[in-house]
């Protein structure tokens, strides 16, 4: 069984709705948050200075302790660089 936990460990914002995410298991990646600004409290995140307002928490970006992804959500979708 794998117990390894996925974090995010670092977050840096990039421009518009990206932010540059680094995990703990070494990748970096792009993410993109557009895509889930549609919906329920995620539309918050449409304000930029709301958006750029997030800090890290003991394993993923948060805003606000309203929003925040699973890191393995955000990890299946960025762009690795």
């Amino acid at each position: 069984m794998n117990d390894f936990i996925l974090k995010i460990i670092k977050a840096e914002y990039v421009r518009d709705y990206i932010l540059r995410l680094t995990f703990n298991n070494g990748e970096i990646g792009l993410m993109d948050f557009t895509p889930l600004m549609d919906k329920g409290i995620c539309q918050k995140l449409r304000d930029i200075d709301y958006f750029k307002s997030f800090t890290l928490d003991h394993f993923t970006v948060d805003w606000n302790n309203e929003i925040g992804f699973a890191p393995r959500f955000l990890y299946e979708r960025i762009l690795k660089s």
